[in-house]
């Protein structure tokens, strides 16, 4: 994994070096096939929001200086590639938003102040994170990072010093993610051939494996996560499995389109998530990332932007009112920043 700049932001590029990292690209981005033409108008990224998201009601949260870092989405010829790991997260007091960041040729964890509006506050002293997430209570932060040809996971504390805990060696682990009781830390792990999802046991220090897939979400009212699979032809769908039952249901599925990076509303009703949307211009058709949202059941699908800019990496507000994200709307550069939506569905 590679680490550019662009217009002043970071951006997160998954690279074909050899045959060997071309599995792990497909399962950190997604590969998408599609019967029509990508890059077939120039988006116009001073636009803030189009039509369609009326009501929605965006509001940059971040600004250049604060070189918010852009997941990659790749597009070659009719294919649709994006980075699927979530790189940004609200404190559990809704006060602060963290993101990833690349300045003086590293990548780390920055929190900025929602309210202040100031400048962001280094949390991490690495070379290469790649993702991160909150603990429930908010006083730990699990992260990954780029060592080398391996993906490793850390704790850190989240308000203060650099110290961090290494709780994981596999060859790629990445996307952590604590259990609501904080008892485990879910995260991916790339295998010779497939990718799983593991548990990180918090009290007896050991890790064990639970079930295929990657970007775990757990649910808060039973034991349960909500995870993207990746089906026979490479498309992404949302799934829940009942790690405790061993049940496992396929949420969102649709043959001609790809979801993933599902995260679940504070109340439990709700999956945000990203998936690949379509523009049409006259006969041509441009490629782009949209959010998307449904109930915890499937139920009540709903696609929630629809601007030609990519729109990426959601996350719910502490008390599930809102909906922030990375997007490069609103900069006639296309620098990414994080914006913040109303989430015009919750009753």
């Amino acid at each position: 994994m590679e680490t550019t700049t662009k217009n002043g932001a970071g951006i997160y590029n998954v690279t074909l070096k050899n045959k060997k990292m071309k599995h792990k690209l497909k399962l950190l981005t997604l590969a998408l096939s599609m019967s029509c033409i990508a890059h077939a108008q120039t988006v116009d990224y001073s636009v803030v929001s189009v039509p369609e998201e009326a009501g929605a009601d965006f509001m940059k949260m971040t600004k250049e200086s604060d070189y918010v870092c852009m997941p990659q989405v790749r597009r070659s010829g009719n294919r649709l590639d994006w980075f699927t790991n979530r790189i940004i997260d609200t404190s559990k007091d809704g006060r602060s938003i963290a993101f990833l960041s690349f300045r003086n040729g590293k990548t780390n964890i920055f929190i900025k102040d929602l309210a202040l509006q100031g400048s962001s506050r280094q949390r991490t002293n690495r070379s290469n994170v790649i993702d991160f997430s909150y603990s429930p209570d908010g006083k730990q932060i699990c992260f990954c990072e780029a060592l080398g040809k391996n993906n490793q996971v850390f704790l850190t504390d989240a308000e203060k010093g650099y110290v961090c805990r290494q709780i994981t060696s596999g060859n790629a682990d990445f996307s952590p993610i604590y259990s609501t009781s904080m008892k485990q830390i879910f995260f991916t792990r790339l295998e010779a051939k497939s990718s799983s999802i593991w548990a990180y046991d918090v009290a007896n220090n050991y890790v064990s494996s639970y079930a295929a897939g990657i970007n775990p979400c757990p649910l808060s009212n039973e034991k349960a996560f909500i995870c993207t699979r990746f089906n026979p032809e490479g498309r992404g769908e949302i799934w829940k499995i009942d790690y405790q039952t061993g049940q496992e249901d396929c949420i969102v599925s649709d043959p001609m389109h790809s979801y993933t990076t599902p995260m679940v509303s504070p109340d439990g009703n709700w999956i945000l998530f990203v998936g690949d949307g379509h523009l049409a211009n006259g006969n041509k058709t441009y490629l782009n990332t949209d959010i998307f949202a449904c109930r915890t059941d499937g139920t009540d699908f709903a696609q929630l932007t629809y601007h030609a800019a990519d729109d990426l990496s959601p996350i719910w507000s502490t008390d599930g009112q809102y909906i922030y994200f990375i997007s490069q709307r609103g900069d006639a550069n296309g620098t990414a920043n994080i914006w913040r939506m109303k989430f015009l569905y919750n009753k």
